[in-house]
């Protein structure tokens, strides 16, 4: 039964008692003598009084009054922000409290506060709500949504190459590359996740979304974390841990439909999406620390790849500080980084020798996922360990946002005697709120999430949402001495190729859980056949291309 019900029942009792005590009393009639009006009026009091006491035991001992009626008090909401902590699956704040962390892609926020408010079960500006009287325990329901269309410009179809072209096509059919057009749900993710007896925090997350065609289902995030050692923050389970400032913040508050590149391929070395793994994390004022241990991915329900015969150990770390923190502005520094001790063993103690058994493989899609091709690959290197280094800067002055990040990723070869290989990338975006909203800086993961939203569109009323104009260059090098135009490859080079895109974005807010968004990109890929292939394609031969594309996502996220 419900703190509400029994409070009700409870005061009901209370009217009861007293239209017993005195039935011409509940008729409205006049009082009796004084010395019977007396008697009844201590007993009604001593009824009264035990009833008060009941009532403030179901409020967990707060004391708070209730309504005469019985009805609990009521809540303070607040207005969630797309792709803040509040779309990525937080509660709203209770009682002036700061909201729960449960899950979706916000769990990089913190010491989230405990309401202390009544019981409640609401839907809050989109958002649906549970939470017990003493705030101890709260569920919110995930939800998100993104469905991606898009269109690929090719000015002329691409090279033959085996290794770029969209698996699936028959090895007899001389067909050179074509991205397909269409559309596909990126993420379509449902779950729940709260505050768990105070100190604890969960989320439990499943995603049926994917790269080019949508997924069975498989475990997105599902974590367990203890926030009552301040300011430490413990989590174990399957999440993404914090490496860098665009893999903190959400993907529902992202400028643009994809992270960049080179930020994407260096997160998922040890860290990335649904990697098992053990986190603590340390939040200040103006900074912020983390480290963790991760292990191998958890398998999703599509794959094939079979159990290895060791897993992969890495090591994950991340600082920032803020020198600047003001009402107008923000300046943002920070640096990250992951190590490799053994990558994932899938040739067993028993392998051949000269067989490659811990494979380490850099690969991309474009900044678009409708079509699933990886258009660079450095292919599969045997290593004995890898390594990403990485620095990150960003400056917020009211409604501007830059920020930008260099990223350095090594392999170290398994016994070999070949130079060992390192790539490079960086980015720089930018975005200007034309509608005079900001970005939120969280404290909790020291990254950028959407805007506040406040309303929600109806030009009726004048409300045409929240406009975004955003901007991004990302430029990702995945050779190592490539060698020369025409030319075989050198001993220990690695033709992955250099992917280099403009991407030009707006995005409209329609309100606090919805929001449209437009990409438009000039993408370039120089890459250098590394072999000869069954198409009769010359070694070192051109099978880049360039191209643009036009896509938008719709978004729905509470």
């Amino acid at each position: 039964m419900t703190y509400t019900m029994r409070a009700l029942l409870l005061a009901g009792a209370g009217a009861t008692a007293l239209a017993a005590a005195h039935p011409a009393f509940a008729q409205g009639a006049g009082a009796p003598d004084d010395a019977a009006r007396t008697a009844k009026i201590q007993a009604l009091q001593s009824e009264l009084d035990h009833i008060q006491a009941e009532l403030t035991e179901l409020r967990g001992g707060t004391g708070t009054a209730v309504a005469a009626s019985g009805a609990p008090l009521g809540v303070a909401s607040s207005s969630p922000v797309p792709g803040s902590a509040a779309t990525a699956g937080l509660g709203q704040a209770l009682a002036g409290n700061a909201a729960p962390s449960t899950g979706a892609d916000h769990p990089r926020i913190f010491g989230a506060g405990v309401p202390t408010t009544a019981g409640v079960s609401r839907i809050d500006s989109g958002h649906p709500l549970i939470a017990t009287a003493d705030g101890r325990f709260t569920a919110n329901l995930l939800g998100i949504m993104q469905f991606d269309v898009g269109d690929y410009f090719q000015k002329a179809a691409g090279p033959l190459s085996t290794d770029l072209r969209r698996a699936g096509a028959a090895a007899d059919t001389a067909r050179a590359r074509d991205l397909s057009d269409g559309s596909t749900f990126r993420r379509a993710r449902i779950g729940i996740g709260g505050r768990a007896f105070g100190d604890f925090e969960y989320t439990v997350l499943f995603d049926f979304g994917g790269s080019g065609e949508e997924n069975a289902g498989h475990v997105q995030e599902l974590w367990l974390q203890y926030s009552g050692w301040k300011p430490a923050h413990f989590r174990v389970g399957a999440f993404a841990p914090f490496i860098g400032l665009e893999d903190a913040g959400s993907t529902n508050g992202m400028m643009f439909l994809e992270r960049p590149a080179p930020a994407d391929i260096a997160r998922n070395v040890a860290a990335g999406d649904f990697r098992e793994a053990g986190q603590v994390a340390f939040t200040g004022s103006r900074w912020f620390a983390s480290g963790a241990i991760t292990g191998r991915l958890v398998n999703t329900a599509g794959s094939t790849t079979t159990q290895p015969y060791q897993s992969q150990l890495g090591f994950v770390g991340r600082a920032g500080v803020l020198p600047i923190k003001t009402d107008d502005d923000i300046l943002h520094t920070g640096i990250h980084g992951s190590y490799v001790a053994h990558p994932s063993n899938t040739g067993g103690p028993d392998a051949a020798a000269g067989t490659a058994i811990s494979p380490v493989q850099l690969r991309i899609q474009p900044e678009l996922r409708v079509d699933g091709t990886n258009m660079i690959d450095t292919g599969a290197i045997d290593a004995s360990h890898a390594y990403t280094a990485g620095a990150e800067l960003a400056i917020e002055h009211k409604n501007f946002l830059l920020q930008g990040e260099y990223e350095h990723i090594g392999i170290e070869r398994r016994n070999s005697p070949l130079p060992d290989p390192h790539f490079t990338g960086y980015y720089v975006e930018g975005s200007w709120m034309i509608t005079g909203q900001r970005r939120r800086y969280n404290d909790g993961n020291y990254a950028f999430d959407g805007p506040k939203i406040d309303g929600s569109f109806n030009p009726a009323k004048g409300n045409w949402g929240a406009w975004e104009l955003a901007a991004r260059y990302s430029d990702t090098d995945l050779n190592y001495h490539q060698g020369t135009f025409g030319k075989a490859l050198p001993t220990g080079g690695v033709r992955g190729g250099n992917l280099k895109i403009i991407t030009g974005g707006v995005n409209w807010y329609l309100n606090s859980i919805a929001r449209i968004m437009f990409d438009y990109q000039h993408v370039k890929i120089d890459r250098l056949s590394p072999s000869a292939t069954s198409y009769q394609t010359p070694v070192g031969a051109e099978i880049g291309q360039t191209y643009n594309t036009a896509s938008a996502r719709f978004q729905l996220a509470f």
